[in-house]
């Protein structure tokens, strides 16, 4: 276990149609009933936990009790011998740091172009990326890039000497591809009682380039998320996960949610998607290969070719720099940190607070438990009932976050409903609150304000509550 590592957050929540919202609706916000049991009637049926079911236990078997800044970067409690040899393997290999040419704890490949140095650079404790460095310091937010249409396989087209994202950093010798900056814009609002509040909206200035940057191109700013709990999400069947999609919206609920399918490199052909902000990803073995390539040009035996391959920067073909072993490694550990407890689930508030969530609908997306399939080789997180509060699909959250960048099946305004376990816990390990995609809203409630399309009805019932009911929303989503 690492006293630091991983990174990000919510629901990928997005799009307020207006973001002055002095003139939205005053209706009465529908009465929330008193504090219930957990068979909360106002929560669809399907979402509600198993009676008696014991909510604390996040990660089902796999739930770890630490509340301190490690609370994210724990091996399952069910790990041992073995199975918990590799994931401690693979935790020296998330941690160490890579070089252009080896030294002491620093492995060879980095580079020639690249974005971090380690995955623990943008994963910070196995939690959430900030959307800004301390000065001098490499960032945890990255820009996916791409020009107009897709290929074959639905990923979008390349940007002729750049890529598909872009690499702000470079080995000695070589020039980046370029740097950039974000800016803000602050919007005023306020809820229905009157409070004010202001959301900001970014805007990235791409700049330095070593090559003229083309117009036209499409940027999508994407943080680094969380680390835990991903083997869990992996072992869901796919059936668990369609169960909840809508993507026509037959029950005239306003939710369309729906799967992504993506290309599987090992496979060779398309299967649900999991990971990444969009689903875009079918396999943490996949992820984490993509990412050794993308952002640390670093190669595997999945992803052979160096990200500089056919510019400038690009250096002579050679043989994997990362083996299969220590990549199986690393995937091993991402599939076996274990989730953070839920906590104060007997506080009225708390209580209280998630009665405010379904009444809001909240959990219409955010689904509150699932019960995990098999994943072949990791027995401690098959057969478990977990409380991720997710469900998996990707949904249109409006435009105010959109993308206009379409992943796969994901269009520009559609993102991936995120895990909210361990939310709580985020600035006690990263020493912030910064949440979305691209880290842009400050807290969770200016992420929920930031809610729309799908989700907007959900949004403009929290603007509409008292003050009481909106903090306790905000200690339930505390509590997780």
């Amino acid at each position: 276990m690492r006293a630091f590592v991983s990174a990000s957050f919510l629901c990928a929540i997005t799009g307020l149609a207006a973001l002055g919202m002095t003139g939205c609706s005053t209706e009465a916000v529908t009465p929330i009933p008193s504090i219930v049991d957990d068979a909360d009637p106002l929560a669809p049926p399907r979402q509600a936990p198993p009676r008696g079911a014991d909510e604390r236990l996040a990660g089902g078997a796999t739930t770890v009790f630490l509340t301190d800044e490690t609370a994210f970067g724990q091996a399952a409690p069910n790990l041992a011998g073995a199975s918990l040899t590799k994931h401690d393997v693979g935790d020296d290999a998330f941690a160490a740091e890579f070089a252009a040419v080896a030294s002491a704890g620093h492995p060879a490949g980095l580079g020639p172009i690249f974005h971090h140095t380690a995955c623990e650079g943008c994963h910070v404790g196995d939690g959430r990326g900030t959307p800004t460095p301390a000065a001098g310091e490499m960032n945890s937010l990255l820009l996916r890039l791409s020009t107009m249409g897709t290929d074959e396989h639905g990923v979008g087209n390349p940007v002729a000497g750049f890529g598909g994202q872009l690499q702000d950093q470079a080995v000695a010798g070589v020039k980046p591809e370029g740097k950039f900056t974000i800016a803000y814009t602050e919007t005023a609002g306020s809820f229905t009682d009157g409070t004010a509040y202001s959301l900001r909206t970014p805007r990235y200035n791409i700049q330095n380039t070593y090559l003229p940057f083309p117009g036209g191109v499409q940027v999508s700013p994407r943080i680094a998320s969380p680390v835990f709990g991903l083997g869990l999400l992996e072992a869901l069947d796919e059936q668990t996960i369609l169960a909840n999609a809508d993507p026509s919206d037959r029950n005239n609920d306003g939710i369309s949610g729906k799967a992504n399918y993506v290309w599987d490199v090992k496979s060779q052909k398309v299967v649900i998607g999991r990971f990444g902000w969009k689903a875009n990803q079918p396999s943490l073995l996949q992820q984490n290969a993509a990412a050794f390539n993308g952002d640390m040009g670093v190669t595997t035996s999945l992803f052979p070719t160096e990200s500089s391959a056919g510019q400038l920067q690009a250096i002579p073909a050679h043989a994997p720099e990362v083996n299969d072993v220590t990549l199986a490694a690393v995937v091993h550990y991402t599939r076996t940190l274990g989730v953070p407890a839920r906590r104060n689930v007997n506080d009225p508030t708390v209580q209280r607070g998630k009665v405010v969530f379904d009444a809001a609908k909240c959990n219409a997306c955010h689904t509150p438990s699932m019960r995990t399939g098999t994943l072949d080789g990791v027995p401690e997180v098959s057969n478990q009932l977990i409380f991720p509060y997710t469900d998996m699909l990707v949904h249109d959250m409006g435009e105010g976050l959109a993308d206009n960048r379409p992943d796969f099946l994901a269009n520009g305004r559609e993102w991936r409903t995120t895990p909210l376990w361990g939310l709580g816990l985020t600035a006690t390990v990263n020493k912030h609150t910064f949440l979305l995609h691209d880290g842009r809203a400050r807290n969770a409630m200016e992420a929920i304000l930031w809610h729309g399309g799908e989700s907007q009805q959900s949004r403009d019932y929290v603007r509409r509550l008292p003050k009481a009911d909106r903090d306790a929303l905000l200690a339930f989503l505390g509590s997780l």
